[in-house]
């Protein structure tokens, strides 16, 4: 097998029941490397059982995050870099493409489509999912925030990249697929939430921070109080997320829930 140039880097902490599946389907890839946060259950027996390379993350608060501190620390062999998390796992289709694309010179980076899947069953609508997660490290990085005096998650889940010159798209879609239990879902998203919360009132406060279009529409319903409501309509009318069954309803619901909060936790801060 004729592998790819592409160093594929898998951020991780406890994640035995996702990560056997998404490292299977990684084997085209010249070089993996999983980056984990301290787990203990069998996450670091079961990469290096895979043949992939282990980096111990510790977080001291400050920047670099986990992302950033792989791109900075570990031995990379190849300048195009692929993130994922243990619950993405990629198709023959989508290696495929990257093996092509990445021959490319005109472009530095692409954004990564999801299909994603929620209670077990694939959702083929409601709003999508893509991040521009596959990049030249000569040419990109994660921005970085402001965050060391009140973030609590080690790892950029809702920094972007900031990338040079021009960014394509992979058409074929990697799938998002937790094998965890409903529980870690929402205590995950309760920690997002309160990241969110934070950042926001970062943001109002006079950061300089540069806001992609969607994240302004965000920030900006956010300060209207409409988001939760505005997404629930968007999800699960305009996008037809009710053809999705009692799946696409739970999760319009959770991620509605999930802004109102963000805007529960915004009120409480600015009491404090």
């Amino acid at each position: 097998m004729i592998k790819i140039p592409v160093t594929v880097i898998v951020s991780v902490k406890n994640e035995e029941l996702n990560l056997p599946s998404c490292l299977d389907k990684l084997v085209r890839f010249d070089q993996i490397i999983v980056v984990d946060s301290g787990s203990t259950d069998k996450t670091k027996d079961i990469a290096i059982s895979k043949g992939a390379e282990v980096l111990q993350f510790e977080w001291n608060g400050r920047f670099p995050k986990k992302r950033n501190w792989a791109l900075q620390n570990a031995t990379i062999k190849y300048d195009w870099v692929l993130f994922l998390d243990a619950d993405e796992f990629v198709t023959d289709a989508f290696v495929d493409e990257i093996a092509l694309k990445t021959l490319d010179p005109s472009f530095n980076g692409y954004t990564i489509q999801f299909e994603n899947f929620f209670m077990g069953k694939q959702l083929r609508y409601g709003y999508g999912f893509k991040k521009s997660a596959l990049f030249k490290r000569s040419k990109g990085a994660y921005e970085k925030i402001d965050e060391d005096l009140w973030s609590h998650l080690d790892m950029e889940v809702h920094e972007h990249p900031i990338i040079e010159g021009n960014v394509g798209v992979i058409e074929a879609k990697v799938a998002h697929k937790d094998f965890k239990d409903l529980d870690h879902y929402i205590a995950k998203h309760n920690a997002y939430s309160s990241w969110e919360a934070q950042r926001f009132l970062q943001l109002k406060s006079g950061s300089n921070q540069q806001l992609s279009f969607n994240q302004k529409i965000k920030y900006g319903l956010l300060t209207t109080g409409l988001l939760p409501a505005v997404y629930f309509l968007g999800a699960y009318f305009l996008k037809l997320g009710f053809l999705d069954g009692r799946e696409g309803f739970y999760l319009a619901r959770f991620k509605s829930h999930y802004f109102f909060q963000i805007q529960t936790k915004v009120a409480l801060l600015k009491r404090k």
